[in-house]
C-alpha cells in the first residue's frame, strides 16, 4: 500500500511544537540508556560535582540503531539538557564541515578546563574521510580530558561499520547501547503522548488509520502531529479522521 506523504507545502507553527528532551522520548526496550542520559544530565546542575569525578565510560557513550529508532532524538535531546545547564556544546554531523574546524579551534582550551562541556556527533557512518579524521583528533582530546562529554550515534555497532579501524576501535571505548524502533502499540503510546504534550485531542480512529496509511517512522509520524496541531488550531477544527485526509490530500 503506498504510504502518503506529508504535504510539504504545509508551513508548521513551530511555537506549539514541544522542545525535544529526554522525558518526552519513550524508550520501548532502551531503558538502560535512557536511564544513562538521565542520570547525566541532573549530574550537569551540580558542575562541581561533575567535574571531580568523570571516569572516561561516562563521558564517552555511542548508540546505534535502524532509521525512525529515536537515535538522533536523544542526541538532541542532550544537546538541549547541555544548553540548560548552561554548558557549551558542539553539535557535529556530516553535512555541517565548519562546525567541526571550530570545535578543533576550541579543543585545546575544552581539554584543559574543568567546566563540561558537551559534544554530538549524529550519523558517524556518513562522515566522510575528512570528518573521520577530524573525530579521531577530537576523541583523543576528550580522551585527554576530564570533563568534555561526546556522545555519537550511527547505524549500526561500531564492529560493524565501514569505517577507519583506529575509529571504530574507539567508538567502544565507552559506553554502547542500541535503540530499536516501537512496536505499533507502543508507537500509538508514544503518539498519544505527543498529543497530549500538544494539547490535541485525537478522535479514537485517527491513531490507527495513520500506522496503516501514513510512514511508519517515528519522525515521519511526529512531524505529522505538528502539521496536525497546527492545522487544527488554523481551522479551530478537532483532529477527526475527516480532518486528517483533508490535511494529506494532495
Amino acid at each position: 500500500m503506498n504510504k502518503t506523504p506529508l504535504p510539504k507545502q504545509f508551513a508548521l507553527d513551530i511555537s506549539h511544537i514541544p522542545k525535544v528532551s529526554l522525558e518526552n522520548y519513550l524508550p520501548g526496550k532502551d531503558r538502560a540508556l535512557i536511564s544513562t542520559l538521565q542520570d547525566l544530565s541532573q549530574s550537569w546542575h551540580q558542575q562541581s560535582k561533575a567535574a571531580q569525578n568523570n571516569p572516561l565510560n561516562q563521558r564517552w557513550i555511542y548508540w546505534w540503531g535502524p532509521e525512525g529508532s529515536g537515535r538522533t532524538h536523544l542526541l538532541v535531546a542532550i544537546a538541549n539538557a547541555a544548553a540548560q545547564a548552561g554548558f557549551d556544546y558542539f553539535s557535529l554531523g556530516p553535512h555541517e564541515p565548519t562546525a567541526w574546524v571550530r570545535l578543533e579551534e576550541k579543543m585545546n582550551l575544552l581539554t584543559e578546563s574543568d567546566i563540561p562541556s558537551v559534544i554530538t556527533v549524529d550519523d558517524v557512518d556518513r562522515l566522510d574521510e575528512r570528518l573521520v579524521g577530524s573525530l579521531f583528533r577530537i576523541l583523543n582530546g576528550v580522551q585527554a580530558s576530564k570533563a568534555i562529554h561526546i556522545f555519537m550515534v550511527g547505524k549500526a555497532a561500531p564492529a560493524a561499520l565501514e569505517i577507519r579501524e583506529d575509529l571504530r576501535t574507539r567508538l567502544g571505548w565507552g559506553l554502547v547501547f542500541q535503540t530499536e524502533l516501537l512496536d505499533d502499540d507502543a508507537k500509538i503510546q508514544a503518539l498519544e503522548q505527543a498529543a497530549q504534550a500538544r494539547g490535541l485531542v485525537l478522535s479514537p480512529d485517527v491513531l490507527p488509520w495513520l500506522l496503516s496509511r501514513f510512514y511508519r517512522d517515528m519522525p515521519n509520524l511526529m512531524a505529522l502531529m505538528d502539521a496536525l496541531d497546527a492545522y487544527s488550531l488554523e481551522t479551530k477544527r478537532a483532529v477527526t479522521l475527516p480532518l486528517v485526509r483533508e490535511l494529506l490530500q494532495p
